[in-house]
């Protein structure tokens, strides 16, 4: 089984600079609702976003990790460190 924590290291493990908010929606450790932000979206179809984030849990999705929402986005330029913008 999986649990929120395990869930958002594996997805900002996968997506380098990626930050992934993981609630638990029903408590039951196999139901998850995931928002995750990351630069490696830009420019993708929100169907391409998703596939990026099913792929890290290939084979899990159904089984160990029932059910995953996922809602996807690319981070505010206006709001990214100077640094990042560069």
């Amino acid at each position: 089984m999986a649990d929120t924590v395990e869930i958002k290291t594996r997805i900002e493990a996968a997506l380098p600079g990626a930050t992934a908010e993981v609630e638990d929606t029903v408590g039951d450790s196999n139901h998850f609702r995931a928002v995750v932000t990351a630069p490696q979206f830009e420019g993708l179809s929100r169907i391409q976003q998703h596939k990026l984030i099913n792929e890290i849990f290939e084979g899990e999705l159904g089984g160990s990790i029932h059910a995953l929402s996922i809602k996807t986005q690319v981070p505010d330029k206006e709001s990214a460190p100077e640094a990042a913008r560069t």
